[in-house]
């Protein structure tokens, strides 16, 4: 790669070395088995952190009921709380920080660019992606209007025995963070409208029939889709669903899912890749890149958007 063309299109060029020298597999990702020691979650947490996330989530799973969801789309999907662009969206959630990721204690700005850059040099053929990397999180503003951080956060980026996030309206799946315990006390489990393997679902209904556990990315999604985007299906599924870990990495909810999300899962793969490595890659110099990603926002998300 030519340093100074790769510098003059706006990418690192130290970036470029790091992270083109670190294997990126999108047909066979491995979230387990590479020497990665992202998202430890603690039974008996004592540090400061691990003990937010436990807190987060056992507060995500007995409170993320049908009830709640439904409430959830009706408060937000209306998009009435805010009239901005997606640059200003980002510069809103500059000061955010995800009580749900027990690996970094900063804010998740430079996290959208990592993603970003990674896919960029990834997939350069797939500019599409590269801005689905970028607003992947940007849901998360729901933090900012006073929503409590277990109806806006839940997404997993690392290796470990349970993934985050999940449908409500059916039996929960054991490899959910922290496990079925950590349901114990959600009312759900206790109607049997809910709480056996279908629910209130048919078998290979989709994935796009189920009710999510309300959060950043069925948020983003249909902020997105209201908006009228004009980016390409694959990157929407990813936004949507890159936070299903326990279907797109542990095989459950398969009795739920159908053909087109089996040719959906590549759009998952290539997001998560970039998503799950990229906390651990330094600072970038974003306002250098801010005119490329720009150019991406005016092709596929123009002008002032509703949320």
């Amino acid at each position: 790669m030519d340093r100074g063309k790769k510098e003059e299109g706006g990418v690192s060029y130290h970036f470029y070395l790091l992270i083109s020298t670190m294997k990126i597999d999108t047909n066979n990702p491995s979230y387990e088995s590479d020497g990665k020691r992202y998202r430890i979650y603690d039974e008996d947490p004592q540090d400061r952190i691990q003990k937010r996330v436990k807190m987060h989530y056992e507060k995500q799973h007995t409170l993320q009921t049908v009830d709640f969801v439904k409430g959830m789309h009706k408060k937000w999907l209306g998009f009435s709380h805010a009239n901005m662009t997606i640059m200003e969206c980002l510069e809103l959630l500059s000061g955010f920080l995800d009580e749900s990721d027990p690996d970094v204690d900063e804010p998740n700005l430079l996290h959208a660019y990592q993603t970003a850059e990674r896919l960029r040099v990834a997939f350069p053929d797939k500019p599409w992606m590269h801005l689905a990397g970028l607003v992947h999180d940007l849901g998360k503003v729901l933090s900012m209007w006073g929503e409590e951080q277990f109806a806006v956060t839940g997404e997993i980026h690392l290796p470990c025995p349970y993934r985050d996030t999940y449908p409500v309206g059916c039996a929960p799946s054991e490899t959910i963070v922290y496990g079925l315990k950590s349901f114990e006390h959600c009312t759900d489990l206790k109607d049997d409208r809910y709480n056996t393997e279908y629910g209130i679902y048919t078998a290979n209904c989709g994935l796009e029939k189920l009710m999510m556990a309300w959060g950043h990315d069925e948020y983003m999604y249909q902020v997105l889709v209201n908006h009228r985007s004009t980016l390409p299906e694959e990157a929407l599924y990813a936004i949507r669903f890159h936070s299903f870990y326990p279907y797109h990495s542990h095989d459950a909810y398969r009795h739920l899912s159908n053909e087109k999300d089996e040719e959906m899962m590549h759009a998952i793969k290539m997001l998560n890749q970039c998503d799950l490595y990229s906390k651990s890659d330094g600072e970038l110099k974003m306002d250098e890149l801010k005119p490329y990603y720009q150019s991406l926002i005016d092709e596929y998300c123009p002008g002032k958007i509703a949320w």
